[in-house]
C-alpha cells in the first residue's frame, strides 16, 4: 500500500503534545507515529489522507502549541516490515517481561517473553498506557480467571494474561487490521486459549469475565463503560487506560455510578491506568 508521510513541527516538542497529536491523527486514518527531533512523523494510507481533516486537528488542538507540517508521498513498499526493522525495539518490563519482534534476538532470560510483530497495530509496550497495564498484569493473580481485552491492538495484554494462567481469554478490536495482527501474534505465542474477535462493545453478550482491560480513549470508555460493567463478574477487576490524569475524575465518576469501586491508579507522563473493582 502507498502511504503519505506527514512531518509535524511542534513547539513545544513535548511528549504531551506529540501524544495528543498522535491520538487525534489516528482518528482520521493515520496509522504509524514516530517521535522526531522537531515533533512527529506520521504515516497515513494515501486513500485516507485528507488535508482538510489534518488542518481541523491543528486548528482545534486542545493544548497550547504551534504546529506546522509538510506532506510527501512515499515509495510503495512493505512499510510494515520497514517499521518493524527500524523502529520497534525490544522492551523490558520490570526486568520480568521482554517484548520483542521476529527481527530481534533479545539477550538475557525473562520469566515472560512475548513475540510481537506489530503490523502497525497499537500496543507494543512502548506507549505509556500499554506499559502501565502490562505492569498491572505482572502483579496480578490470573490463574484460571476469565479475561477480556477490549481494544486489543496487537493482542499483547491478552497474551501476557494467558502466559500468567488466565483462561479463557477474549481479545476484541474494532479495526480489521488490528484483528488480523492480534490473530497472528496469538499464533506466534502459541496462546491457543485466546479468542480474537473483530468488533466493539456491541459484541458483548451473556458471557462474563473476572478481569477486563480496556485501553482505548476517554470518549469510548465513557460510552462503553455500562457494557463493560455489565459483563464484569462480582468481585471482578477492570483496568481502564488510554486517557490522561486530568480525565480521571470523569472516568471515576462514571465508573462509580455503575457500581465500580475505585481501587488505585498508576501514572506515567500524565497517562494513567485506573483500576476498579465490582463489589
Amino acid at each position: 500500500m502507498q502511504y503519505n508521510q506527514a512531518i509535524f513541527n511542534c513547539v513545544p516538542n513535548t511528549e504531551l503534545v506529540t501524544d495528543i497529536l498522535s491520538a487525534l491523527l489516528a482518528e482520521i486514518g493515520f496509522e504509524t507515529f514516530i517521535r522526531a527531533e522537531d515533533g512527529l512523523e506520521a504515516y497515513v494510507p494515501l486513500p485516507l489522507y485528507d488535508r482538510r481533516e489534518v488542518d481541523k486537528v491543528i486548528a482545534s488542538f486542545p493544548v497550547e502549541a504551534a504546529i506546522t507540517y509538510t506532506v510527501r508521498s512515499m515509495e510503495d513498499k512493505n512499510w510494515n516490515e520497514e517499521w518493524e526493522k527500524n523502529y520497534f525495539q525490544p522492551i523490558t518490563i520490570d526486568e520480568e517481561c521482554c517484548i520483542y519482534s521476529s527481527f530481534h534476538h533479545p539477550e538475557g532470560s525473562f520469566r515472560y517473553g512475548i513475540l510481537i510483530d506489530p503490523k502497525m497495530a497499537f500496543g507494543t509496550g512502548h506507549h505509556q498506557t500499554t506499559g502501565l497495564i502490562l505492569r498491572e498484569i505482572l502483579e496480578m493473580q490470573l490463574e484460571q480467571k476469565s479475561v477480556l481485552d477490549m481494544g486489543c491492538g496487537t493482542g499483547i495484554l491478552a497474551i501476557l494474561a494467558s502466559l500468567k494462567g488466565a483462561d479463557p481469554v477474549t481479545a476484541i478490536d474494532i479495526e480489521e487490521w488490528a484483528y488480523h495482527n492480534a490473530c497472528e501474534n496469538v499464533q506466534l505465542n502459541h496462546a491457543g486459549n485466546i479468542r480474537v474477535q473483530c468488533g466493539d462493545a456491541g459484541m458483548l453478550g451473556d458471557e462474563t469475565f473476572d478481569v477486563i482491560f480496556a485501553n482505548i480513549n476517554r470518549n469510548i470508555l465513557l460510552k462503553d463503560l455500562p457494557q463493560y460493567a455489565g459483563v464484569l463478574n462480582r468481585g471482578g477487576t477492570i483496568i481502564l487506560s488510554g486517557f490522561y490524569l486530568e480525565d480521571l475524575p470523569s472516568i471515576r465518576s462514571k465508573a462509580e455510578e455503575l457500581g465500580l469501586s475505585f481501587n488505585h491508579v498508576r501514572e506515567m507522563d500524565q497517562w494513567v491506568a485506573a483500576t476498579f473493582v465490582k463489589e
